[in-house]
């Protein structure tokens, strides 16, 4: 059994982790995190390049300044985006819309009516009845969408008629339209009271309602008919042929009136201001306002563009921006080193931590880039990731840190940005243990919008600034949680698989008892899915007592026998009184049976897609164990030849994790004590003292990281819980009779080989579920075959 590693020993067996034949040090183990590391900081440089002014006043708004700041040389004050933008578009509203008269709507009418009229020439004249003309006269215009009355299509009917009517309309085509007429919808669509009206070289600006339109148009056209003008149907036919094939002579110039548009938008500033060289920004003992603010941040951008201050951008300079990002980087780094060494040993976790943080660095540079206040700055999904990967005290010392590094960058400097997210980052670090679903993702959103909002509110007495200024922080914050929260969780099942890490989230969905594996083996095995049951509840118990993790060991323990639905029969838990398939076997077969339920259970495990720290415990709850039962029975059958000890023990591996090397014990104890008569908890003590003695003399715990420590708690819990378990039940005094014979109430069947349980046989394995595994362990009896034999005991 190891004992408990120190601190230094991890720390040296992680620098001396992966040795190659040429680095025998492990120089590339440690090599290629050291190069993630140098990789980071380089393009952290390059999101955030070094400012050239070192000693920039960071002033924020609401603070009061310590001295005058006075510009050293000259710069404008620009407008927001947002600001300028508003502007623009309203400067491009104000521009008058554009107008042209178009004379090519003269002849384009003009074709349209005589090609109107032809056709209705034409029918008239093979048409010699009146009525007959009439009625194909009215065909003529329905077809032509006009909607001529009877009287008109009867006066249409006479030649005399149709010509006035002809030459009324194309006169006032010829005579009426180049002056210009419009069309009515075109101007309704602008809600201006003039307009520019284009016709030639003049651009006049007009009323809008000084523009004729088609309506006026169609009015005018009765006073070209000459004597038919007085009769009332055919002035409102010439009406209703003007009205059909009417073409406005004033048409929208899309372009032109967007070309103005445009030219209205270029003629706004882009500046609201300008600071003089020498004049001064603010003076000593003044609050910071608004202005102040954009004055500083324009007074910045100058200095970087100008590169006015002395050794700006030197290499000295830069040199010490990346060795300051290198040093506060590695500080994460040695933290994996000396208190998570299986993740610094992984380089798929170090490289997911250093993906997570370039991501949250690039969305960081991009809020800066555009103006927006740190509060957008998503650091509560690299933070959330981390913990629900890993856990919450390594996420927050990585908030804390990534904190620290973007609030000193540039864009972020001062209080507020460090305020802001280093208590959104420890929300998100914390939020995790609170949430038992996936489907509570709201519960982050809750936990890391409230920190935003609890910052923006203490930001906002801190400066004494109005309470509205602290809204829009609290309404950004709510953005930044939801968003960062639900990308989290849509990443997180592909990291999970990535790192082969299973998140406590992921473990209590496998937990959930109406999995489909899980039900299976409750209807298919209900002796093995009762055992696995009362197996969880102990496995869990004692890991919480050592500090392993308790989800965990129930989770593996619900799975940790799922191999034997393939053949539950052959396991005594699942069998009907005196019917063992046992019986008919060669042990050689028996024990290849027995054994196969963990290849099984391994299978299914990789058909349900079990992760591998769940497949751990199907495949290590026996570790290398010998099937000694069988084995004995294989030597008896043939003492001259010694059976083959590959086929009678367990694949294993043995337990490599304190969880499946609780679970070892849990498992046979929990069949060993359930076979007691008289369960007392001394009784209990003693076959829970001699199965762990057992399992060390076999050297089955010897890769487990349990201690001697942990050995005591987890005997302690197993003891007191299967105390709990087995208590004192009403005596039967007429048991009833079994199958074989004998008295039989609740716990008559296996009281023999309780009692036999205390005197075990030397060399004896711990007991296992199926009947033919039912070693002679403490807290079992071995059995012999035949229905005339005791029972073998399940475990």
């Amino acid at each position: 059994m190891p004992e408990r590693r120190g601190t230094w020993r991890l720390v040296r067996s992680a620098l001396s982790a992966r040795p190659t034949s040429l680095y025998p040090w492990g120089l590339v183990h440690h090599g290629a995190r050291v190069l993630v590391l140098v990789a980071s900081a380089l393009i952290f440089q390059g999101l955030f390049p070094v400012a050239p002014a070192p000693d920039f006043p960071v002033l924020e708004l609401g603070m009061v300044a310590d001295e005058d700041v006075i510009a050293e040389v000259d710069f404008a004050i620009p407008k927001s985006g947002r600001e300028l933008e508003e502007q623009r578009a309203e400067a491009a509203a104000s521009a008058t819309p554009v107008f042209d008269i178009v004379p090519a709507a003269v002849d384009t009418m003009t074709r349209r009516v005589e090609a109107f009229f032809d056709r209705v020439d034409s029918i008239a004249e093979t048409a010699s009845d009146p009525q007959e003309r009439a009625n194909a006269l009215a065909e003529v215009f329905d077809s032509e969408q006009v909607s001529a009355s009877p009287e008109a299509v009867r006066a249409m009917a006479e030649a005399p008629a149709r010509r006035a009517v002809r030459e009324a309309v194309l006169r006032a085509v010829r005579e009426e339209l180049p002056a210009g007429f419009a069309s009515s919808d075109e101007l309704s669509e602008f809600g201006r009271p003039r307009v520019m009206l284009r016709d030639g070289p003049d651009e006049p600006i007009v009323p809008i309602d000084s523009i004729p339109t088609g309506t006026d148009f169609f009015d005018r056209v009765p006073a070209y008919l000459g004597p038919f003008s007085r009769d009332a149907s055919i002035s409102a036919f010439a009406g209703l042929v003007a009205v059909r094939f009417y073409d406005a002579s004033i048409r929208y110039n899309e372009f032109a009136t967007q070309n103005a548009q445009s030219r209205m938008r270029a003629n706004v500033p882009p500046n609201k201001g300008r600071v003089l060289a020498g004049e001064r920004i603010i003076a000593a003992h003044e609050q910071v306002d608004a202005d102040v603010v954009e004055k500083l941040a324009a007074y910045r951008v100058a200095l970087d563009q100008m590169d006015r201050i002395e050794g700006a951008g030197s290499w000295s300079r830069k040199a010490g921006r990346f060795l300051f990002d290198v040093l506060l980087l590695g500080m994460f780094g040695l933290l994996l080193l000396f208190f998570r060494p299986a993740v610094y040993t992984d380089l798929r976790h170090v490289a997911v931590i250093a993906l997570l943080t370039l991501v949250l660095g690039s969305a960081a540079s991009v809020v800066a880039s555009s103006g927006q206040s740190a509060v957008l700055v998503p650091i509560a999904l690299p933070v959330l990731i981390i913990a629900a990967l890993w856990d919450g005290r390594m996420a927050l010392s990585y908030a804390l840190i990534v904190t620290i590094l973007l609030s000193t960058q540039a864009p972020f400097s001062g209080v507020s940005p460090l305020f802001t997210m280093a208590l959104a980052g420890a929300a998100a670090a914390m939020a995790v243990r609170v949430v038992l679903r996936r489907s509570q993702t709201w519960v982050f959103v809750s936990v890391i919008a409230g920190a935003y909002a609890m910052a923006g509110i203490v930001l906002t007495l801190l400066r004494g600034l109005p309470f509205s200024a602290a809204l829009g922080a609290i309404g950004w914050g709510v953005v930044n949680a939801a968003g960062s929260a639900v990308l989290a969780m849509a990443l997180l099942p592909l990291l999970e698989a990535y790192t082969r890490i299973t998140t406590d989230q992921t473990l209590l969905e496998l937990g959930d008892l109406n999995r489909p594996l899980l039900k299976r083996l409750a209807l298919e095995a209900p002796g093995t899915y009762a055992h696995s049951i009362n197996v969880a509840h102990l496995t869990e118990a004692a890991a919480r007592a050592i500090d392993a993790n308790p989800l965990l060991a129930r989770v593996g323990a619900y799975y940790h026998d799922v191999g034997k639905v393939v053949k539950p029969q052959y396991f005594i838990e699942n069998q009907p009184p005196g019917r063992n398939p046992h019986d008919r076997l060669k042990p050689a077969t028996s024990a290849t049976m027995v054994r196969n339920h963990v290849l099984e259970g391994v299978r299914l495990g990789e058909e349900a897609k079990l992760p591998d720290s769940v497949k751990a415990f199907i495949k290590e709850h026996h570790g290398t164990q010998l099937i000694s039962f069988f084995y004995d029975q294989a030597r008896e059958a043939d003492p001259d030849l010694e059976p083959d000890p590959r086929i009678f023990r367990y694949p294993g591996p043995t337990p490599r994790s304190k969880e499946t090397a609780v679970l070892m014990l849990a498992d046979s104890v929990e069949s060993a004590t359930r076979v007691l008569s008289d369960p007392t908890p001394e009784r209990i003590g003693e076959v829970v003292d001699q199965i762990v003695e057992t399992k060390l003399v076999q050297h089955q715990l010897d890769e487990s990281p349990m201690t001697l420590g942990d050995l005591r708690r987890v005997k302690d819990v197993l003891v007191t819980a299967l105390a709990n378990m087995h208590h004192q039940r009403i005596d039967y005094p007429n048991g009833v009779k079994g199958d074989d014979g004998r008295a039989r109430g609740p716990e008559a069947d296996d009281s023999a080989a309780g009692a036999a349980a205390l005197s075990p046989p030397e060399g004896s394995e711990t007991p296992e579920t199926p009947a033919p595994e039912a070693s002679s362990a403490p807290g079992e009896a071995p059995e012999g075959k035949g229905a005339g034999g005791p029972r073998r005991v399940a475990g």
